[in-house]
């Protein structure tokens, strides 16, 4: 029996989808993470949140090994684990099929080499149906299939194996395998076509499929137009954010994964697995950035249904969805103890019903640039698109939640200001570049009333700064947007006090920036909260855009540093290395890359630059 008593760290894991879903797979080769068989479906494996009832599987070596590392197969998301020891050296690769132009099934698939020796393995699996709410039952198909269903539930899960299996309450059991011998794995729906189930010709399917993968991955990230300095860094994270975005729907989900803790030991644990309208639209500028102008014309079918059917009389437009684009998110907690110890463990997300203003910026910010960069907008759409900037007219003297989503009370955020600056500026370049029959005097207007506004009742004499909300005394790192929309000049005397204030304030080891969701300085030497990643990217291309590149180069590397080892990141980071919340973060990644464009741009070095 594998001892699933101590929790990894968050940063041991790696990850690998298909683009429906994804799974964490530690880097000791452990299945400990995966919702099937869509992104926001129930989690089938989830000891990552629970040590005895999350579920896992595990094909673990026998015995002490002297090294372990995990390393992805060069521009893929074909994940090898391999174990070395003075006897035996052995290889996993892990992966999830993609087809080349077709539909194929929803599977995981392990691939298991003994390159040198002879190794007993300890296998063992463990499926919780539904969260674990329900009992799941095993049954032993043949000797080499399992289904685990319940007869309530519809979403059955199966393994198929080239070892034999066994059947009791939970799998655990042994097998050999010499030097030159190989097993598989087959993990999928326990719907899928009996053909998947071992035959001689298991193996040849396998590697047809890996084969397949592995071009696929290789074919798309070729479409890749950056040729900067750290290149491997920025498609990796491409290949993140591609993983974490829907092939049937085009949408992007913050992160795979739900009650990642951001302070261990803390109640602020929360379900990423939707599509926040504020990540996504950002996510399809990254991709347009480097290229990938179908994903951001996909997102945009999506955002299309979306504002059609949100837009009925009144705007009824929410921060977040499901994959699919339903509403339903209700939130409830479960009976896991959470990672070490970590309560409560929820999933849905009640801050779909919050007013969070910023989100029409950002929104509207990833319409223009499409409407530039991909496809004009079409003019039936455009009509809903009003409506949206008519409502940020008329809302945007109202208090909301803010992008940190605070659930204590509503203010007035300077971000939310910002974006809806954002929202109204952007209609208007819009309108004026297609000649879009749109009076704009009623957006010229409030755009203007906005500004003024911020430039006059967020910045503190005092202090000599921008505050993140009316009557504050301190930053908040989201200021740090405000040169990187276009507001204000990174040159700025008034952005170079707010600069130094947030420097002061929220920046510990001068790459590790702090949120601050209300009114006082975070205490540097107490790991409560860890550092906001994306913050530190948003700081570093402050620096780039105000002219200190190398510093900003400089510290983009030392940033490095404290992803894991496969150059992932999570939503914070604490001081001591270790990486907290949600893993891994879809808006870290997506910061990367606008940092390193903007570095690039700078240094004159990229040979294609989508300017904003």
């Amino acid at each position: 029996m594998i001892d699933f008593s101590e929790y990894p760290a968050i940063e041991s894991y790696g990850l690998i989808g298909n683009c429906r879903t994804c799974a964490l797979i530690q880097k000791e080769g452990a299945i400990e993470f995966m919702s099937f068989p869509e992104f926001d479906s129930h989690s089938v494996f989830g000891s990552i949140l629970d040590r005895n009832k999350g579920g896992y599987f595990v094909t673990r070596p026998k015995g002490n090994f002297t090294k372990c590392f995990q390393e992805y197969v060069l521009d893929t998301s074909v994940l090898t684990t391999r174990f070395l020891s003075e006897n035996y050296t052995v290889e996993f690769t892990d992966f999830m099929p993609i087809g080349i132009g077709k539909e194929v099934p929803n599977q995981l698939i392990r691939k298991i080499e003994v390159i040198r020796g002879s190794v007993n393995f300890d296998l063992d699996i463990k499926v919780q149906l539904n969260y674990g709410k329900i009992s799941t039952e095993t049954q032993l198909l043949d000797k080499h299939t399992l289904s685990f269903t319940n007869k309530n539930f519809d979403k059955g899960l199966k393994v198929s194996a080239s070892v034999p299996l066994e059947k009791g309450e939970s799998i655990s059991n042994e097998f050999q395998l010499n030097e030159g011998e190989e097993a598989y794995f087959i993990i999928e729906s326990d719907t899928e076509e009996e053909s998947y189930r071992y035959d001689s010709h298991f193996r040849e399917v396998i590697a047809n499929k890996l084969d397949e993968t592995l071009q696929f991955w290789k074919n798309w990230i070729k479409t890749c137009t950056y040729k900067g300095d750290f290149a491997q860094h920025m498609k990796r994270s491409a290949i993140t954010l591609k993983l974490l975005t829907s092939f049937k729907y085009g949408a992007t989900i913050a992160a795979p994964t739900y009650s990642l803790p951001e302070t261990l030991g803390g109640d602020k644990n929360w379900d990423y697995r939707y599509v926040w309208i504020r990540d996504a639209a950002f996510t399809m500028y990254a991709f347009m950035r480097l290229g990938f102008i179908n994903e951001a014309s996909d997102f945009m079918k999506w955002v299309y249904e979306r504002i059609d059917a949100d837009i009925n009389g009144d705007v009824e437009l929410q921060i977040m969805y499901r994959i699919d684009g339903r509403r339903d998110l209700d939130e409830e907690e479960l009976d896991l103890d959470g990672y070490k110890g970590s309560k409560p463990v929820r999933i849905g997300n009640a801050a779909t019903g919050q007013l969070q203003l910023d989100v029409f910026g950002e929104l509207m910010d990833t319409i223009y640039l499409f409407d530039k960069y991909g496809q004009q907008v079409m003019y039936s759409f455009w009509k809903n698109v009003e409506k949206l900037i008519d409502f940020v007219c008329e809302n945007w003297e109202s208090p909301d939640h803010g992008i940190w989503e605070v659930r204590e009370v509503k203010r007035h955020y300077l971000y939310s200001r910002l974006m809806c600056w954002v929202a109204l500026d952007r209609a208007i370049r819009l309108v004026r570049k297609r000649s879009l029959p749109t009076d704009v005097t009623k957006w010229i207007e409030n755009r203007n009333l906005i500004f003024k506004d911020i430039y006059d009742n967020f910045w503190d004499e005092k202090l000599q700064s921008y505050v993140h909300f009316k009557g504050a005394k301190t930053v908040d790192s989201s200021l740090l947007m405000m040169p990187l929309m276009k507001f204000i000049s990174p040159y700025d005397k008034r952005w170079l006090k707010t600069r130094k204030v947030i420097e002061d304030q929220l920046i510990i080891d001068e790459v590790l920036v702090y949120r601050n969701l209300h009114d006082s300085i975070p205490v540097k030497s107490e790991e409560r909260e860890g550092a906001f990643t994306i913050g530190s990217f948003w700081y570093l291309e402050c620096l780039s855009r105000g002219g200190e590149v190398e510093k900003a180069s400089r510290y983009f590397q030392k940033l490095m540093s404290y992803g894991n080892h496969l150059d992932l990141f999570s939503e914070e980071l604490s001081p001591s290395g270790a990486q907290l919340g949600n893993f891994p973060q879809g808006f870290s990644h997506l910061g990367l890359i606008s940092t390193l464009f903007s570095i690039d741009r700078q240094k004159g070095s990229n040979s294609f630059i989508l300017k904003d």
